[in-house]
């Protein structure tokens, strides 16, 4: 007996001669099932195309853009994709050339008073011996609805064990849930906890603003800052909102705002407690914290 797929497999090989409502008759199945096949078969490879889009971009040190990751597919795996649609998988995963790199435009908050930048200080120096040594956050964006909308994701990350220890989820640029994400990671700990502690971010004006500066200080904490335009300098949050990205967002549609929210702490709780991570020696974020 011919397994549906298989049908559905043979009906695809002969769609440019023949009509898939003449098709589908002959192989006694339904056209809505062949076009729910159709669709996960396509999605399924275009999964199998960005997990090699991020092998290559990484493996290039954040340096190629969409024409050369085109390039690279056709030259390591033998796939010839579009340049375009190269281009849209890299714009779904939140990643392109960290050369001449054009960032989503900041809409600076009124009145938000900004200080110089700060020293490289963490150097891209990720190593550590135990937890609140250094962390390490970011701002990304992520869309909703048929418009497109975009709300933002604010996360600190602790590099001794890739724990995401705070987050804050905005449909706005305002300093305020910035600052809250610090707030919250502070939340808990002791003075004493945070002595050693270096917070790297890049030169936003989010973290170069008063604001955000005077609350670092208070508490008596390092700030560190990536070199202009050098996105690896802060690779480890970028890696993760890559991660974010291809394993939930782009797998995933999100009418309204509170499904992306609601979906997003869905994965962070996920990412930190079931996700295990090969350098945390198969281990998930919190087992790695029990263990330090």
């Amino acid at each position: 007996m011919i397994r549906t797929q298989d049908k559905f497999a043979t009906i695809n090989k002969l769609t440019h001669k023949y009509s898939i409502k003449l098709l589908c008759e002959l192989a006694d199945v339904s056209r809505s099932g062949y076009y729910k096949w159709l669709n996960k078969s396509k999605k399924q490879i275009d999964m199998d195309i960005c997990n090699k889009i991020l092998e290559i971009y990484n493996a290039s040190k954040l340096v190629y853009g969409y024409r050369r990751v085109k390039v690279a597919l056709r030259r390591k795996y033998n796939m010839i994709v579009n340049h375009k649609k190269v281009r849209r998988l890299m714009r779904l995963l939140g990643i392109q050339s960290i050369i001449r790199k054009k960032k989503f435009k900041y809409s600076t908050p009124k009145n938000l008073i900004q200080d110089k930048s700060e020293d490289n200080i963490l150097n891209r120096d990720f190593s550590t011996t135990g937890m609140y040594q250094k962390w390490v956050t970011d701002i990304t964006y992520l869309y909703y609805g048929k418009s497109h909308n975009r709300a933002y994701l604010s996360a600190i990350m602790d590099l001794h064990n890739n724990e995401i220890i705070s987050y804050k989820l905005s449909i706005s640029l305002g300093i305020e849930f910035v600052r809250d994400t610090l707030i919250e990671a502070f939340s808990g700990k002791k003075a004493n906890d945070l002595r050693k502690l270096i917070i790297h971010s890049d030169q936003g004006v989010h973290y170069r603003s008063l604001i955000y500066k005077n609350l670092i200080k208070e508490n008596k904490i390092t700030q560190s800052m990536s070199r202009k335009g050098n996105c690896y300098d802060n690779a480890c949050i970028e890696n993760f909102f890559g991660h974010i990205k291809s394993e939930l967002i782009y797998q995933n549609h999100f009418n309204t705002r509170e499904e992306l929210f609601k979906a997003v702490s869905e994965y962070i709780y996920w990412y930190n407690n079931e996700r295990f991570q090969t350098v945390l020696k198969n281990r998930t974020p919190i087992e790695a914290r029990s263990a330090a």
